[in-house]
């Protein structure tokens, strides 16, 4: 798996496996019981989130949900999502929405400035340092999944040895 040279924040994954999706679960719910302390697991229908347990994390630590499907063939389709701590990701997103916002409002400010032949250099410049927060936004957060990459492994080393 080439974590280090996907462009996407969140990684995702598809496998099939042969076992079932009852069998898969339960070995889920032994994991659950084994990694206590190390890994966290919670399990909803055909859903299983696997992430790093509070003695390990850190603001970084990835987030794995997996979902399985049942396929035609009787093999099992599993679908993974990496992803950040789903506090860190909302507060990106608010963080997102607030820079977006501003240089929208500060848009129509400057466009309105300008066609009524006023200076507008403070919008333009409001403008040009929301697009810098933007670009800062999303090195941060290449940063943070780079620091996250050898415990992606650690969860996809788990996940191959139960699918």
């Amino acid at each position: 798996m080439s974590l280090d040279k996907e462009i996407k924040l969140r990684y995702r994954f598809y496998k099939v496996s042969e076992k079932s999706i009852p069998l898969l679960l339960e070995n889920f719910a032994e994991l659950k019981e084994k990694l206590d302390s190390d890994y966290k697991v919670k399990i909803l229908d055909n859903h299983v989130w696997l992430s790093i347990g509070m003695l390990k994390r850190e603001k970084h630590s990835p987030q794995l949900h997996i979902e399985f499907e049942e396929m035609e063939d009787g093999k099992t389709a599993v679908n993974g999502l990496f992803g950040p701590d789903p506090v860190l990701w909302t507060m990106f997103m608010f963080l997102h929405f607030i820079v977006g916002g501003t240089f929208i409002i500060f848009s129509l400010i400057c466009y309105s400035k300008w066609r009524l032949n006023q200076n507008f250099n403070f919008d333009l410049t409001i403008m040009l340092s929301m697009i810098v927060c933007w670009v800062a936004l999303y090195l941060f957060a290449r940063l943070n999944r780079k620091k996250g990459i050898h415990q992606m492994h650690e969860l996809e080393e788990i996940i191959n040895k139960i699918i």
